[in-house]
Parts: C-alpha cells; sequence; structure tokens
C-alpha cells in the first residue's frame, strides 16, 4: 500500500544509523581490543551503542526510531565483536614472532584475509538458523533481551548518557595523569599498582592492588558473575604460592622477585592453562545435546527454506555467494602463508569451515542459553587439532584459529542482535544486510590497534604480553600451547593436574567458572584483585540499591571507565609512535 501525502517511511535503515553505527563501532573496538589485553577478556558493546544511540538520532536529529537504533548498535557490537576474535589469536603471533626458540616472520595479509572470511563467515553460517533459534525455539538471549529493553526505554537513554560521559573523564583524567607521573609515589604507587605489603608480607603472595579504573568497571558490570576470576587469584597467590613455599617446593635459593617469577612461570601459568583445556573441552561435552539439537535445527530450516522465503529473510542466493567467497578467502590466505602447499591449503579451507560451523552451532546455542561465549576455549582447540594435520605448521594453525574465533564472535553477537530485533519489531533481513556489508570492518581497526601497542613498548620493552601493563593473557597461553607442542616441552605433570581441576569446573553449576579460574593463574593478582573489588561493590549497591539502580546507573558509569582509558592509552602509544618517526 502507498503511503499517504505528507506521511513518510518508518525509518529503520538510514544513512545516520549506519554512520553513527560505524563510528561507535570503532571507538568500542579499539577500547575493547585494549580492554582484551589487559584482562584477557572483552565486554558486549550492544548496551552502550544502544544509549547513545537514543541520544544522537533521538536527541540531535529528533528523528530516530526503535528500529534504526537497532540498526546503529547492530553494526556497532558487530565491529567490535570482530575485533574480540582478532585480539584472542592476533598477539600471540607478534609474541612467537620474538621466541628466541622461532625465526619465523609473518605477513599481515594471510591473516588480514583470513580475519576478514571469518568475519563473514560467522554470520553467514548461522543465518538460517535464526528462526529456528529465536522464534520457534525461543532461546534466552539475555544480553539481547537487556539491549531490546534499553532500547525501548525512551527518554531514560539522555541520564544513561550522561553517566557515561562523566565515566569517560574520570578514567581519562586519571589515566593522563598517570601517563605524566604525576600520581607515582616511590614504593607506594607506581605504575598505578598500589603497595600493600606494608613492609612484612612477601612478593610472593602478589601484595598489590592495581587501581585501574577500566579494571574496577569491568568487575563493576560483571558482579556475582566475576566472583570465580576473585576465587581463581585467591587460590593462586594466597594459596598455592604461599604452600608451595612452606612445603619446600621451591628451589632454596630463589628469594624476592626472583622466587616470584618462578612460582608464576614454573606453576601457576602452566597449571592455569590446563585448567583453561579442561574446561573447554568440558564445555563440548556437556554441550554435545546442544550441538545435536543445533544440527537438527539447521537440518529443518535448509530442509524448509526453499518454501518459505519471505521480504524479511536473507536469500538463499546470497548467503551461498557470500559463504563461498569467505571460504575463498580462507583458502587465499592459507596458501599465501609460508610452508603450506596447495593440498594442504585446501584441507585448511575445508575443515576448517566444517569445524568453523560446527564451532558457530555451539556458540549460537550456548549465547541463547547461558550467554557465555567461549571464543578462547575453541580457539585453543583449533590450534592443537590444525597443529596435528598440518604438520606442526604454526602460522597456518593460527590462521585457522584466527579465523574460527572472529567467526564465532560474530555468531554470537548476530544472534543477540537478532534477538533484540526480534523483540523491538525490526526486519532480520536488514540487520542481516548490514551485519555481512559492514562488521568485517572490525578485524581491520583491531589489527591496526594491536599493531600500534606492541610497537608502542617502552625500554627496549614490546607494549604487551607477559610481565607488561598489558599481559594478553589469552595470547600468553596460546603461545604457551603452541611452543609446548612445537618443542615437545609440555609440563605434562601440571597441564594434566589443570585440566583435570578444568574438566572437575566444567561440570559446575556455575557457568564459565573453569575459564575464568584458569584466566586468573595467568594475570598478576594486582589485576584480579581490582576486578574482584568491582564485582563485590556491585554487590553491596545490588543489595541495598536494587537491581533496577544497577542496570540505569553503575552500566553506564562502567562503559564510560572502561572507554576512556582505552583511548586515551591508545592515542598516547599513537602519539609517542609519531613522535619517535
Amino acid at each position: 500500500m502507498l503511503n499517504p501525502p505528507n506521511h513518510q517511511p518508518y525509518r529503520e535503515l538510514t544513512l545516520a544509523a549506519v554512520l553513527l553505527g560505524i563510528f561507535q563501532g570503532a571507538i568500542l573496538n579499539v577500547a575493547f581490543a585494549y580492554s582484551a589485553l589487559k584482562l584477557g577478556f572483552s565486554m558486549g558493546a550492544s548496551p552502550i551503542a544502544a544509549i547513545l544511540g537514543y541520544v544522537f538520532l533521538r536527541g540531535l536529529l529528533r528523528k530516530g526510531t526503535i528500529v534504526e537504533n537497532n540498526i546503529n548498535q547492530s553494526i556497532a557490537s558487530g565491529i567490535a565483536s570482530a575485533g574480540t576474535g582478532v585480539v584472542f589469536v592476533l598477539p600471540a603471533i607478534f609474541l612467537l614472532s620474538v621466541q628466541p626458540s622461532n625465526s619465523f616472520t609473518f605477513s599481515f595479509w594471510p591473516l588480514l584475509i583470513a580475519g576478514i572470511g571469518g568475519a563473514v563467515l560467522g554470520v553467514v553460517l548461522l543465518i538460517p538458523l535464526r528462526k529456528q533459534l529465536i522464534e520457534i525455539e525461543r532461546l534466552r538471549f539475555p544480553s539481547g533481551v537487556a539491549v531490546a529493553t534499553i532500547i525501548q526505554s525512551g527518554a531514560a537513554g539522555i541520564g544513561k548518557a550522561k553517566l557515561l560521559g562523566i565515566g569517560f573523564l574520570i578514567s581519562a583524567i586519571w589515566k593522563m595523569l598517570m601517563l605524566l607521573g604525576w600520581l607515582d609515589y616511590p614504593g607506594i604507587l607506581e605504575n598505578e599498582e598500589l603497595n600493600l605489603s606494608f613492609g612484612f608480607l612477601p612478593a610472593y603472595v602478589a601484595p598489590a592492588l592495581y587501581l585501574s579504573p577500566m579494571n574496577f568497571a569491568a568487575g563493576l558490570l560483571a558482579g556475582s558473575a566475576g566472583l570465580p576470576f576473585l576465587f581463581g587469584g585467591i587460590l593462586a597467590w594466597w594459596i598455592i604460592s604461599p604452600v608451595s613455599v612452606f612445603s619446600g617446593w621451591i628451589p632454596t635459593a630463589t628469594e624476592g622477585l626472583v622466587l616470584t617469577d618462578f612460582i608464576y612461570n614454573q606453576m601457576l601459568r602452566p597449571l592455569g592453562i590446563g585448567i583453561l583445556l579442561g574446561a573447554a573441552l568440558m564445555e563440548v561435552i556437556v554441550n554435545f545435546p546442544v550441538i545435536k539439537n543445533a544440527m537438527v535445527s539447521l537440518a529443518f530450516t535448509t530442509r524448509n527454506k526453499m518454501t518459505d522465503v519471505t521480504r524479511d529473510e536473507m536469500p538463499m542466493w546470497v548467503l551461498l555467494v557470500s559463504g563461498g567467497m569467505a571460504v575463498l578467502f580462507f583458502f587465499t590466505a592459507a596458501l599465501l602463508t609460508p610452508g603450506v602447499l596447495l593440498p594442504q591449503a585446501l584441507l585448511t579451507a575445508v575443515l576448517g569451515t566444517l569445524w568453523l560451523g560446527l564451532a558457530g552451532l555451539v556458540v549460537a546455542q550456548t549465547t541463547g542459553l547461558t550467554d557465555i561465549s567461549p571464543v578462547s576455549g575453541i580457539a585453543l582447540i583449533s590450534v592443537a587439532i590444525m597443529m596435528i594435520l598440518l604438520n606442526g605448521n604454526i602460522m597456518a594453525s593460527l590462521i585457522l584459529a584466527l579465523t574460527v574465533a572472529v567467526a564465532i564472535s560474530q555468531s554470537a553477537d548476530m544472534m543477540e542482535d537478532l534477538k533484540t530485533g526480534f523483540l523491538v519489531g525490526s526486519r532480520p533481513v536488514l540487520q542481516q544486510l548490514v551485519q555481512i556489508s559492514i562488521s568485517w570492518i572490525g578485524v581491520i581497526f583491531t589489527f591496526m590497534v594491536v599493531y600500534v601497542l606492541w610497537t608502542h613498548g617502552q625500554a627496549g620493552q614490546h607494549g604487551f604480553g607477559p610481565n607488561t601493563p598489558l599481559p594478553a593473557p589469552q595470547a600468553a597461553t596460546l603461545t604457551s600451547i603452541v611452543e609446548a607442542v612445537k618443542n615437545s616441552s609440555m609440563p605434562t605433570d601440571k597441564f594434566l593436574l589443570g585440566g583435570i581441576v578444568g574438566l572437575l569446573l566444567g561440570i559446575a553449576p556455575v557457568s564459565g567458572l573453569g575459564v575464568l579460574m584458569g584466566l586468573a593463574m595467568y594475570l598478576p593478582f594486582s589485576i584480579t584483585l581490582g576486578y574482584g573489588l568491582g564485582c563485590l561493590a556491585q554487590m553491596v549497591l545490588v543489595k541495598h540499591k536494587g537491581v533496577a539502580f544497577t542496570e540505569t546507573k553503575v552500566v553506564p558509569l562502567a562503559a564510560g571507565l572502561i572507554i576512556g582509558e582505552a583511548l586515551v592509552s591508545v592515542g598516547n602509544a599513537i602519539y609517542e609512535i609519531l613522535q619517535s618517526s
């Protein structure tokens, strides 16, 4: 039916929504890439993008609609989530390239091509499941429901945006003062770490607190769900570390920082890696029924696709063409990798796509049920499998891991966004179109961020990795596994012990328990402690102020604290690189 005279079409896919989504996605991509290098995990971008979307589209342009804002947040979160997959794998390649035992050099182009292909594949492979998972099975997708609530909240978005801005200013000013050295007090507060030794606590119990607004804010967002992370750090540094000293498990000649480094590198790191691997394996085992149901859903949807085509679904030919191009990207990236022959490139493309599809199905279902996206665990398993199949070719294995990590990050994000769209009345085909067309830009943004931060190292040190302000725990874990497999030097006893613990934690009723505790053993305890204090603070606020106060006041403030520190840190790195060039 034609629109009546002077009646404008309802705004949904507009230039304003697209440009705002790209702008927000770029900023959030930088912020979350930085936070993943610091904390080992990232946060969802959709709530922040939805809050600011209302301010710009409705507040400034005075034309925005609910579904237009949903397009904005879909684009922004897609760009940010593509970076999440990259930042778990790409930094490991930098770390491996400077290991004394490695002599390989690498090119960005195969990795970039693979990452872009993964971003497209992650969307395309899951589109046929939209109707089954969201409309028929009606999975919860908690984050998608939360974002729909924010989008529908109307004028409340203005107040949330102000709190986000306040958090941004607090965090940015704090970071600037730290970078200028104005808040450094030797022996008390150095490099943002507050000394808690009080003159008598030994170094092996890690007596320091990291005064990072981002770190505390991440805990504020997590609340009680992040407590396993704190418990993992307490177990590592306040139980395992002192017990190992008092039990005589440490060489008697070591003391001070040397003793702490020995405990961290020879005990806690391999235990943490083992727990991560065991927990990831148990996630696959526990979710086997979910995998089976996902395969049945895919078969059902595919069988009915040709007879159930509407204007709100992406045409099958678009999916086939997009998927074929992404697989071609995958094959090209593998073939451009030194040491990979044509048959190996074909094997990598075929097996990688099949594994990626399976991993995407698992992630879509687990995200819908629990809001947990096990990106890092699946990436670790991908590397182990491909190093065996490709005769130890490190780069080809990491290319696969990068592709899979980006793809499953996109799968989880897209399903959350489609759930939001379903609740607010968006047309799925428009969300799918913008996700395929634009989200891969996030891969490029994150590549640039990782390169800038790596190049920004001080005093001859690189910008991230163990014993730096950005420990990159996920990438360091991946590096350790690759080195151990290549050199046949795995600390089998500690990996095995950690694996058993991870398997047991993987069947616990608390989602993500094993992954969080494994990560906590890998991070400096000062970071874990600051994060844990944020979790406890959120729990206290919920108890005394209620859940609504936390959602409307604490969440936007915490988001601002995260973005402010990240943007100032990355901006400072770019400035110093330009100054030295």
